[in-house]
C-alpha cells in the first residue's frame, strides 16, 4: 500500500517535538547523575553568577565602606546553603517517591500549609524562569552592548526555545543542557586557578574596570544604627538568591535511575560542593579586584555597567581574550538554562496538585514525549508575561524573588520534624534501612530530626528577613500572587468535590432502571444522504415513538419538503414547527420541552445528522447551527443527543490518511518493543473504518478523527454514530 502523506499539522508537531513515546518507555527517560545535574541543578549552580553581585549592589547604597561586610554575608549564605542541602538530603531518603514541600506539608502539617507551600513554589518557579533568562540576556548584553535595546525580545525568544526543548522530553533536555552547565563549572574553576596564579605567583595587578568608581552622593542612603542593620539585611536577602532551585531534586527523585534516593542525594551533595565553592570564590575575587556594582548603573553615575562576573573574568584573562569570551558565553548559557530547573519542577508539582484535584485535571496528563506538556506551556506563558511586564530587568525581578523559596523551605523542614516524630510513634513509614526500634536506628533518626530542625530555624529566620527587607520593594506582588493561587486551588478542589458528590450513583441508577419510554426525534432540513442515514439509525434503535422534525423558516421550502416526503413515502411522520423569526434553535427546544412535559418520565432522544469534512477551511463554509443546538440540548434533563456523521469525500480521504498513518506507526512501535511487525495482541484483524474531523458540530461532540485514531491503535471498529448524554 502506498504511504499516505502525514498532515501538515502532524508533520510540524513531529518536527519540533519528535515522535510520540509509549507509556512503557517511561523508564527510558530516567536520568543518570551526569544528566540529572544539569537538569535539576542548573538554577542553583547559575545563581552563583549573580548572588555576589546582588549583595554588593545593595551594600553600595551605604557607600563603598560597606563592602567590608560582604565576606561575612557571603559566609552566612554559604553556611545556609549547606544547612538547607543537608536538610533536603533527609527529605529525599524519607520521601523516595518525591518529597517536595507540598508533599511533606500535606502528610505532616495538613491541607492549608501544603497549599501555601504549593502556591509559593509555583510562583517561585515562574520567577526562576523570568530571572534566569533575564540574567542570561544581561550577561550577553555585557559583551554586546548593541543588543541592549532588544533585551526583552531576546528574553522572550530564549524562553520559547527552552519551552521547545523541554517539550521534547526530560532526557533530551538534559543532553542539550549538559555542555553549557559543565562548561560553565569548568570555566569558573579555570578562572579561579588563573587568577590565583596571576595574584600570588606572577604578582600582576588584579583590578576590575570599576575599581575606581565612586557612588554618586545623591544615590547614598541614610545609615547609622537601625538603618545600617536594615541595609545589611537587604543585602543578605539579595544574596540568598544562591539558594534558589535547591528543592528541585527532592521533587524530582522519581526521574533518577535506581537507586533513586541515593542517586538524588548524591547529586544534591555534588551540587552543594560546586555552588558553595564557586560562590565563595567569586565573592573573594570580586573583593580582591575591587569590583564596584550598583543595583542600577546610576548609583555610580553611569548609563550601563558590566556584571560583576564579567568584570572578574576581564581582570583575570584580559578584555577580548578567548577565555574572557568563553566565560561570557557559558555564563549567559547557564543563566538562561537555569530556567530548566523550573521547567522540570513546575510541571511535576502541577501534576501532583492536579492528581489531588487542586488544579485542572489536564495538568496531570503526560504529552507525546512523556512530559507534562500543559504545565510546561503554562509556565512558559506566565514567565513571558513577567519578562514583558518588567522589560526583562533583573534588578526589578529579583525584588519579587526569594519569598516563595523560603516559604517552601520553612514549611518543608517543619514538616520533616513532624515526620520524624511520626516515625518514632510508628505512624509513618521509616526510610529504607532505618529501624527506629534499634539504638543505631534511633540515633540516626535523632540526627536527621536535628538537621531538619536546624534547617527549619535557619530558613524561618531568613524568611522573616526577606519579607521585611523586600516587601515594599516588590515582594508584595509575589505574595499577592501566592494568595490568589491559594484561593484558586481551594475553589478548584471544592468544585471537584461537588462534582464527585453529584456523580455518585444513586440506588435507582445502580439498579439500571429503564426509562418508561424513549421518544426519538430526528432533525431534518432537507432530504439527502445524512437525513436518510439518521432516520435509518433511529429506526434501528427501536424507540417507542419516532418523528422527523423540521423547522419552517421559509414557507415555500417547507411545503416542498412535505411534498417530497409524501412522494417518497418515508415510514416516519414529519412534524413541522414554525419559526416566524427565522430561528432554528428555539423552536426545536420548545418542541422537546413540550414532549417532556407531556411525559416527564420518558427520555427524549434527538438525532442530529451531520456531514463531516476533511479540511479546516471547509468548516468555515457551513453553518454552526448543530453546535449551538447541541449546546442548548445538553442542559435539558432527560434529553439525549446523538450525532449521526456522514462523511463527504474530503472527510473519507482524511480518514484514510489517518488509518494509513496508524498502520505505519504500528510496525515502528512493535520494533521498538521487540515485537514482530505483524503481531497482534488482541482485537479485530480488520482496520477500523475511521471518520475524519471537520464536522459542523465543533465542541461538545466526539472528535471522529480522534475516535478513528484511537480505534486504529486499539484495533477496534469505530461506531457509526457518537452518542452524548
Amino acid at each position: 500500500m502506498r504511504d499516505a502523506p502525514m498532515t501538515r499539522l502532524d508533520a510540524l508537531k513531529r518536527g519540533f517535538v519528535g515522535r510520540p513515546l509509549a507509556s512503557g518507555q517511561l523508564g527510558e527517560t530516567e536520568l543518570p547523575k551526569t544528566l540529572a545535574l544539569p537538569v535539576f541543578c542548573s538554577d542553583p549552580l547559575s545563581s552563583v553568577a549573580y548572588a555576589t553581585e546582588a549583595i554588593l549592589a545593595i551594600l553600595a547604597y551605604g557607600g563603598l565602606s560597606f563592602y567590608g561586610v560582604a565576606p561575612w554575608l557571603a559566609a552566612t549564605v554559604a553556611l545556609l546553603l549547606i544547612v538547607v542541602v543537608a536538610s533536603y538530603r533527609q527529605t529525599i531518603y524519607a520521601y523516595p517517591n518525591g518529597g517536595g514541600a507540598y508533599t511533606v506539608s500535606r502528610d505532616n502539617l495538613g491541607l492549608t500549609p501544603s497549599l501555601v507551600a504549593a502556591a509559593a513554589l509555583l510562583v517561585d518557579y515562574v520567577m526562576t524562569v523570568a530571572v534566569s533568562v533575564a540574567a542570561g540576556v544581561t550577561a550577553l548584553t555585557s559583551q554586546f552592548s548593541g543588543l541592549l535595546q532588544h533585551q526583552t525580545l531576546l528574553a522572550v525568544g530564549f524562553t520559547l526555545l527552552l519551552t521547545l526543548v523541554n517539550l521534547r522530553g526530560v532526557k533530551e533536555s538534559g543532553k542539550a543542557f549538559a555542555i553549557p552547565t559543565y562548561g560553565f563549572v569548568l570555566g569558573i574553576y579555570v578562572m579561579f586557578g588563573w587568577a590565583f596564579y596571576k595574584i600570588y605567583v606572577v604578582g600582576e595587578p588584579f583590578r576590575a574596570v570599576s575599581a575606581d568608581y565612586h557612588v554618586v552622593p545623591g544615590q547614598l542612603e541614610k545609615t547609622g544604627g537601625l538603618l545600617t542593620l536594615l541595609l545589611v539585611l537587604r543585602a543578605f536577602a539579595n544574596g540568598c538568591t544562591a539558594l534558589t532551585g535547591v528543592e528541585a531534586i527532592s521533587n524530582g527523585v522519581p526521574a533518577f535511575r535506581k537507586p533513586k534516593a541515593a542517586n538524588a542525594a548524591n547529586t544534591l551533595a555534588i551540587m552543594a560542593f560546586f555552588s558553595v565553592t564557586m560562590f565563595v570564590g567569586i565573592t573573594v575575587l570580586a573583593l580582591r579586584a575591587h569590583v564596584r556594582i550598583g543595583e542600577a548603573p546610576a548609583v555610580f553615575g553611569l548609563s550601563s555597567e558590566p556584571s560583576a562576573l564579567s568584570q572578574i573574568a576581564r581582570a583575570t584573562f584580559g578584555p577580548g581574550s578567548p577565555a574572557y569570551s568563553y566565560i561570557t558565553f557559558f555564563t549567559a548559557g547557564i543563566l538562561i538554562l537555569a530556567a530548566n530547573t523550573a521547567f522540570n519542577g513546575f510541571p511535576q508539582l502541577a501534576s501532583i496538585l492536579a492528581r489531588d484535584r487542586f488544579l485542572p485535571r489536564q495538568l496531570h496528563n503526560r504529552g507525546d514525549r512523556l512530559v507534562f506538556s500543559n504545565g510546561i506551556l503554562i509556565l512558559s506563558g506566565a514567565a513571558i508575561a513577567l519578562l514583558i511586564g518588567f522589560s526583562a530587568n533583573v534588578a526589578t525581578l529579583l525584588q519579587l524573588y526569594i519569598v516563595g523559596v523560603f516559604v517552601s523551605f520553612t514549611l518543608s523542614q517543619t514538616g520533616m520534624i513532624r515526620h520524624w516524630n511520626r516515625v518514632k510513634a510508628g505512624t509513618a513509614v521509616p526510610p529504607a534501612g532505618l529501624d527506629p526500634t534499634t539504638p543505631a536506628g534511633r540515633a540516626r533518626l535523632r540526627r536527621s530530626q536535628s538537621i531538619n530542625a536546624i534547617g527549619a530555624a535557619f530558613t524561618g529566620l531568613v524568611l522573616l528577613v526577606v519579607l521585611y527587607a523586600k516587601f515594599t520593594h516588590g515582594a508584595y506582588i509575589a505574595i499577592a500572587a501566592m494568595a490568589v493561587l491559594f484561593m484558586l486551588m481551594r475553589s478548584i478542589h471544592r468544585h471537584y468535590d461537588q462534582v464527585s458528590a453529584e456523580l455518585a450513583p444513586t440506588e435507582e441508577q445502580l439498579n439500571l432502571a429503564l426509562p418508561a419510554r424513549v421518544r426519538a426525534v430526528v432533525l431534518v432540513s432537507k432530504i439527502h444522504g445524512p437525513t436518510l442515514r439518521a432516520l435509518a439509525f433511529a429506526r434501528a434503535t427501536r424507540p417507542h415513538s419516532l418523528v422527523a422534525l423540521t423547522v419552517q423558516v421559509d414557507a415555500d421550502e417547507a411545503q416542498a419538503l412535505q411534498r417530497e416526503w409524501a412522494e417518497l413515502n418515508l415510514p416516519v411522520d414529519l412534524v413541522t414547527v414554525t419559526s416566524p423569526y427565522r430561528e432554528v434553535t428555539r423552536p426545536v427546544m420548545r418542541y422537546v420541552r413540550e414532549l417532556r412535559q407531556r411525559s416527564p418520565r420518558d427520555v427524549v432522544e434527538v438525532y442530529i445528522p451531520e456531514y463531516v469534512v476533511g479540511r479546516w477551511w471547509e468548516q468555515l463554509l457551513h453553518k454552526q447551527s448543530a453546535l449551538r443546538l447541541k449546546g442548548r440540548l445538553l442542559y435539558q434533563p432527560n434529553v439525549m443527543v446523538t450525532s449521526v456523521p456522514y462523511q463527504l469525500q474530503s472527510g473519507k480521504r482524511r480518514a484514510q490518511r489517518l488509518r494509513d498513518q496508524a498502520q505505519r506507526r504500528r510496525p515502528l512501535a512493535s520494533m521498538r518493543h521487540g515485537q514482530p511487525a505483524g503481531a497482534r495482541v488482541s482485537g479485530s484483524a480488520t482496520p477500523a473504518a475511521g471518520i475524519a474531523v471537520g464536522n459542523e458540530s465543533g465542541a461538545g461532540v466526539s472528535s471522529e478523527a480522534g475516535q478513528a485514531e484511537q480505534a486504529e491503535q486499539a484495533e477496534q471498529p469505530v461506531p457509526a454514530a457518537s452518542k452524548r448524554p
